[in-house]
């Protein structure tokens, strides 16, 4: 009986230590070109990046150029974050004449001609972070 009650205890003191971690990902935009709209921030791991639903998003009011959102229980890995100045509250990226109409960057900053690519932008989360994200 000892034995079994010893075996019990092993196994959900390993259970604990089996739970992943999380973290939190504060990221700031600190330079909209207006307080008109909002700030949509999204998340992506490699497979959601520009295909599917971000892993978190968030749209957030714009105060003196500035926004700011937190992404909690993030677990660790490899992320890339799309950030638009959304002016017209839609939730997507407007076009004039084939090029975005709205200001928007990726995490890394690495913007070019054509669509964002995951491996410029992504970074590696394994820790609480903070980030900066200039439009």
């Amino acid at each position: 009986m000892k034995t079994f009650i010893t075996t019990i205890a092993l196994f959900i003191s390993l259970l604990s230590f089996a739970q992943e971690t999380t973290h939190t990902l504060k990221v700031t935009v600190p330079n909209a070109t207006s307080d008109k709209g909002e700030m949509v921030f999204a998340l992506n791991t490699k497979e959601t990046f520009m295909v599917a639903a971000p892993v978190q998003s968030a749209a957030v009011k714009i105060e003196d150029g500035v926004a700011t959102v937190t992404f909690e229980n993030v677990a660790p890995g490899e992320y890339a974050i799309i950030v638009l100045h959304d002016l017209n509250g839609n939730q997507r990226m407007d076009f004039k004449d084939g090029m975005p109409a709205e200001n928007y960057n990726v995490s890394g900053g690495q913007m070019s001609f054509g669509p964002p690519v995951f491996g410029d932008a992504k970074f590696t989360l394994k820790e609480d972070t903070e980030m900066t994200i200039r439009l």
